[in-house]
């Protein structure tokens, strides 16, 4: 699985981030994990509100840091 966590630094895109990797491990998936914080390559995903989390290649949360049962819902979900 591969996972972006689109954003520029800001405090909730850590958080974001940092939650993540806690719901990959708890999860015990495989993923690969990346941080983007260049503003073009958001803008590419379409993303107009970070943080911003994309799975596979597909945007599945903007805007949010969301809670860690719907974090490891969506890790689940599109995996």
């Amino acid at each position: 699985m591969e996972i972006k966590v689109l954003g520029t630094g800001c405090p909730k895109c850590k958080a974001l981030e940092q939650a993540t990797q806690n719901a990959v491990a708890e999860l015990g998936v495989s993923a690969n994990i990346s941080k983007v914080e260049d503003i073009m390559d958001i803008m590419n995903y379409g993303v107009m509100r970070t943080p911003a989390l994309v799975i596979n290649e597909k945007v599945v949360l903007s805007g949010r840091v969301p809670t860690a049962s719907e974090l490891k819902e969506l890790l689940t979900k599109n995996q």
